[in-house]
């Protein structure tokens, strides 16, 4: 593999937490977080998820608490779960406590939306202190509280952070500081300047999110501009692609905006060419093809499809494994050096068979 190039900016420096097993903050990389969208008080459902999630190399998972048997299920839940289980609190701070006593590794809160929050933060940072978990203070521009809503008129990014300041200062003064905060807005353009504003005044882990950013393509897009100015200035600690679509695919996006940014290994990477009027194969099926074909393989392959003479021999020159197409042909390329000319009907199975050959012989280089 080329050497992999350094990250755009040095994560910034913030306190250390730990949401089960896995850390948060700039000592530990930046982590995948997803939501189950089952009903929580559906444990085998809800633990299927999770388990589809975690192969699908989710860290952390939230799941919903709006109702007693939902608080009833977080033991169960909770002590399955294969990964750490934030258990994410609205509207009745009594479930904070079910949430702790259950076992969860965190919990998320919205001060803004639950019932004489302040006036129970003593309770919740005692318990969550005497558990041993951090608790994330969630912002979300649709439920900001009331009293900072009428200071500045809507949620605009210095009244995101003001209200996460002060929440997280009732914390502090309680002698608790195991805090993350999120500050979110489904306005990337907002969203980014809040996150810098906190970024600035604060120490603590954030985590990053566009909240109701949409559905698979809209939300993919607004994520990945959002997250991609932030990581690359060293600011976010987890992230969450929010999209309105199974949460997998949140997972699987989250997962390539840290690779894209050399802020998680590299896995396998498919370069190909856009096409245009120089192809002389179907670039669009052949990458289509490759991807699916070699989609799940864990090592560090980068593979590149491309569909003419021009562009096409440099770029596969520097993939590890790669084809250069012309006139029905594809030449093979492996590390730089062509190993075979193959006809376009057995470019695909050729790249697959060779993909294999270099799977089994990094893994068996790593285990020497």
């Amino acid at each position: 593999m080329p050497e992999v190039p350094p990250v755009l900016h040095p994560r910034r420096k913030t306190r250390q937490l730990m949401v089960g097993n896995v850390g948060v903050g700039s000592d530990y990389p930046v982590s995948v977080q997803s939501m189950t969208n089952t009903k929580t008080h559906d444990i085998n459902a809800t633990l299927q998820q999770i388990a589809e999630l975690t192969a699908s190399g989710c860290d952390i998972v939230r799941v919903a608490c709006p109702k007693t048997v939902d608080a009833e299920a977080l033991p169960a839940i909770a002590q399955k779960s294969p990964i750490p289980v934030i258990a994410d609190i609205h509207f009745q701070p009594k479930y904070i406590f079910s949430a702790i006593e259950a076992g969860c590794a965190a919990v998320r809160v919205n001060p803004g939306n639950i019932r004489q929050f302040d006036g129970r933060v003593k309770e919740v940072a005692k318990a969550a202190g005497d558990a041993g978990i951090p608790i994330r203070i969630g912002v979300n521009a649709g439920s900001l509280d009331k009293r900072i809503m009428e200071k500045y008129g809507k949620a605009t990014p210095e009244a995101l952070v003001e209200s996460a300041i002060w929440e997280a200062g009732l914390f502090e003064d309680c002698g608790y500081g195991d805090i993350a905060i999120s500050v979110k807005h489904h306005d990337p353009v907002v969203m980014v300047e809040a996150y810098r504003q906190l970024a600035a005044k604060t120490d603590y882990p954030l985590h990053l999110g566009v909240t109701e950013a949409g559905p698979a393509f809209q939300g993919t897009i607004k994520s990945s501009v959002a997250f991609g100015a932030l990581l690359a200035e060293g600011i976010g600690d987890t992230i969450r692609v929010s999209l309105s679509t199974e949460p997998v695919e949140e997972i699987r996006v989250g997962d390539q905006i840290l690779q894209s940014l050399n802020l998680r290994p590299r896995k396998l990477d498919i370069v190909s060419c856009p096409s245009c009027g120089r192809a002389q194969v179907d670039v669009y099926k052949l990458a289509e093809e490759v991807t699916d074909s070699l989609h799940g393989m864990d090592i560090p392959l980068r593979v590149a499809v491309m569909g003419c003479v021009v562009n096409g021999p440099g770029e596969a020159r520097d993939a590890d494994l790669g084809v250069a197409s012309g006139n029905g042909k594809g030449q093979i390329f492996i590390k730089g050096e062509v190993i075979k000319t193959v006809p376009e009907e057995e470019i695909v199975d050729t790249l697959i068979e060779e993909a294999k050959k270099l799977d089994a012989k990094m893994k068996a280089e790593a285990e020497a």
